[in-house]
Parts: C-alpha cells; sequence; structure tokens
C-alpha cells in the first residue's frame, strides 16, 4: 500500500509582502503619467504630488529613491501608517529585518486595522519561524477583510505547518473560492493533499 508523506510546506511557499496601493491624486491611476519617454528616461516626478505618491511611483519601477520618499512623508506627516508599510517592505527586501518590524508596528501604531500592515508582519514572523505571532496575524488581517484572499492561504500554511490540516484546508478553501482561477490552480494542488493527509488520520 502507497504512503502519502505528511504534508509539511517550505516557509518560501507562502504569498509575499503586500505594498499599500493609492490612486494618485484628481483620480489618475499611476500607470497613465507620461514618466518616461521612448528611451526609458525618467522625465520627472510632478510637483503636484506628494512626498507618498512619488515613493509609490517610484517603488513600481523599483527606483532606491523611493524609500527616501517615504521616510520624506513619514517627516511630513503624510498617509503615515501606509508609508511606514511600504517603507517596512524596502526594508525587509535590503534586509533589515529588525527595521522592518518596527516600520511595520508603527504602522500599526498609526491605525491599528491597517490590513497591510498585519499582512506582512504575518510574513515576517512566518520567515522568522514564529507561526503562533504569525497566525496572530493573518488571522487578524482575513477579519479585517475576508475578501483577501492571499491571508487566507498563508494563514492555511501557517495552520498546516502546525499539523491543524483541517483548519488548514478550509483556509485554502476560502483562497481557492476568493482567487481567480490561474491564482487558484497550485491552491488546489496543495488543498487535495492536505484532504488526503486527514484521510489518512482518521
Amino acid at each position: 500500500m502507497a504512503h502519502i508523506l505528511p504534508f509539511t510546506p517550505k516557509p518560501a511557499a507562502k504569498i509575499g509582502f503586500q505594498r499599500v496601493r493609492k490612486k494618485l491624486k484628481g483620480g489618475q491611476a499611476e500607470s497613465q503619467l507620461p514618466l518616461f519617454e521612448g528611451s526609458g528616461q525618467i522625465l520627472h516626478l510632478p510637483d503636484t504630488l506628494s512626498a507618498f505618491e512619488k515613493a509609490l511611483l517610484l517603488d513600481d519601477r523599483e527606483d532606491e529613491r523611493a524609500a527616501k520618499f517615504y521616510q520624506q512623508a513619514i517627516s511630513e506627516g503624510d498617509s503615515l501608517a501606509d508609508a511606514y508599510c511600504n517603507l517596512g517592505i524596502l526594508e525587509s527586501k535590503s534586509g533589515g529585518t529588525t527595521k522592518a518590524f518596527d516600520c511595520f508596528t508603527r504602522s500599526l501604531r498609526e491605525d491599528p486595522r491597517h490590513l497591510e500592515s498585519h499582512y506582512n508582519l504575518g510574513n515576517l514572523y512566518f520567515e522568522s519561524g514564529d507561526l503562533n505571532l504569525a497566525k496572530a496575524h493573518f488571522q487578524i488581517a482575513a477579519e479585517i477583510d475576508p475578501d483577501y484572499p492571499n491571508s487566507h492561504f498563508n494563514l492555511g500554511l501557517v495552520h498546516a505547518m502546525n499539523n491543524d490540516f483541517s483548519a488548514a484546508a478550509e483556509a485554502i478553501k476560502k483562497y481557492i473560492e476568493l482567487a481567480t482561477p490561474e491564482e487558484s490552480t497550485k491552491a488546489q494542488e496543495l488543498l487535495t493533499i492536505l484532504e488526503q493527509t486527514i484521510r489518512l488520520r482518521r
């Protein structure tokens, strides 16, 4: 008789950080600004944009100046929770885990129900191996916005790593329900493995 190995997801399988998005003034989408010439040279950042909006535009293009503008936004009191959150992602990407934790917690001090900061803290705790705190922040994110699929997916991974396969399967089912068909393909495979594991343990 064949055996199915216990489900042990790797931390790298989770869905990564979520940056705060925000429309520019006047309802103009960020992608509509004519910031590049045909050669790909930056023209300029319009003076009418706030420091946070400038940071978003630069962040979209992975321009290292984004961090400076997020810091400027913070010093000016511009979109504080959002600026701290996005700066935290940049700190994490550059290896500054402690600074990233600080940024996300400062974001939550400004807005205790800040979805992206709870979700991103969940990711940081997940990567640090603290599954209990990761679970808590993913659960809070799922409470704040039950329709945000990534919280459910990562929560499912945490439950699976804690050997709570029934809770993991429920969270993954919720993700599949909310995600696009393309996004849910891998999750469906994961759900099949979880359900097989549950059956074997009965």
